[in-house]
């Protein structure tokens, strides 16, 4: 099972060449099974014959998973049809949905990525460390590092001065190792925290670029990782709050000195179909119909029977859900916002690479 982040990508370029809706995206909070059911009648009074075979089959792998497991919070991804079966897990409650479609239904997925970033703790005093790894609120990695460094010395030996001389030297060669082993592990995003000095210290003796990424320091026990963990988790979710902020402003900005921002469905798409996204800023919770053609991968808002481009059969749409499909096939930042600002300018923006 993976975290919510970790499978955008490649969710992102699946779909059903021959555009049928062979795919089932399932939103599962673990409680209510009459919606599953409830959903499967209403899916299966829609498709064709073709497809609902499909759909059968894959509701049926989908149901054996879910009764051999009781997961709760999850999202299944399955395609019969493309022998695919995904299950990632989230880190909140999830909103249940059922949807079946010519690709994976990803929108919410990006939400919670969105909601929760990656970033890396660091626990440590002047001989301890533990260095986590969260992804969509998830520890996915954890190191710990440890060094045997004496409190105090016998009596009669060697002097104080000399002893904690000795005692300083281990606590930096010991400092030094968690060093390297952070800027293997992270580049931004970094929280430090523990009791005591060790923190500052470790602090100057990271290289540059990772004091530029340390987002927050924070004194607590080294036995407090619960603690330190809620409390990292709200420093994330003001800094994008700040970050989201920021980002509108400079969307703004751009479009007022015709700079390199985009706004509205139709230039958003267009830009970010073409890869030239590098920040899309979206709605929440907006939607707009449109189409899509599996064929050649074409979009747009309003309805259309056939692809402009290719003149293949094309089928209906949330615009924004392609969109979002676009920007994280090409690597582009998804953010989501309730600000009132971006509906005035169209529901969604994007800063460019290049024009």
């Amino acid at each position: 099972m993976k975290a919510c982040n970790e499978s955008l990508k490649d969710l992102a370029i699946i779909h059903d060449e021959e555009n049928m809706d062979t795919f089932v995206s399932l939103y599962f909070d673990g409680r209510d099974e009459h919606f599953i059911r409830n959903r499967e009648k209403a899916v299966e009074s829609v498709l064709n014959r073709e497809e609902l075979e499909t759909f059968m089959k894959t509701m049926e792998k989908i149901k054996t998973y879910l009764e051999g497991h009781k997961p709760s919070d999850i999202a299944v991804f399955a395609s019969d049809k493309h022998d695919y079966f995904e299950v990632v897990s989230f880190p909140a409650e999830v909103e249940n949905a059922l949807v079946v479609d010519t690709a994976p239904y990803i929108r919410p997925l990006a939400e919670f990525a969105d909601e929760w970033q990656a970033y890396t703790l660091v626990l440590l005093n002047s001989n301890h460390a533990k260095i986590f790894t969260f992804s969509c609120g998830e520890i996915t990695e954890e190191e710990e590092l440890s060094a045997h460094i004496k409190n105090r010395h016998k009596k009669g030996g060697m002097s104080q001065a000399r002893f904690q001389r000795l005692r300083k030297g281990s606590i930096h060669a010991f400092l030094k190792d968690v060093v390297e082993e952070l800027t293997r592990t992270a580049e931004k995003d970094i929280i430090l925290a523990g009791p005591g000095e060790a923190k500052k210290t470790f602090y100057e003796m990271l290289p540059k670029n990772l004091q530029e990424g340390v987002l927050s320091v924070v004194d607590v026990d080294m036995g407090g990782e619960r603690e330190i963990f809620e409390e990292s988790h709200e420093i994330m979710a003001e800094r994008e709050k700040e970050e989201r902020i920021e980002l509108l402003e400079v969307i703004k900005k751009d479009i007022l000195t015709n700079g390199l921002a985009v706004y509205g469905i139709p230039a958003t798409l267009n830009a970010a179909k073409n890869g030239q996204v590098e920040v899309l800023l979206v709605e929440k919770d907006y939607k707009q119909r449109g189409w899509k053609c599996e064929h050649c991968q074409s979009a747009g808002d309003g309805i259309l029977a056939s692809c402009p481009v290719c003149g293949k059969e094309t089928a209906e749409a949330d615009i924004v859900e392609e969109l979002v499909r676009f920007a994280e096939e090409t690597d582009s930042l998804v953010e989501f916002t309730s600000n009132e600002d971006i509906k005035r300018i169209g529901h969604v923006a994007g800063l460019l690479r290049y024009k």
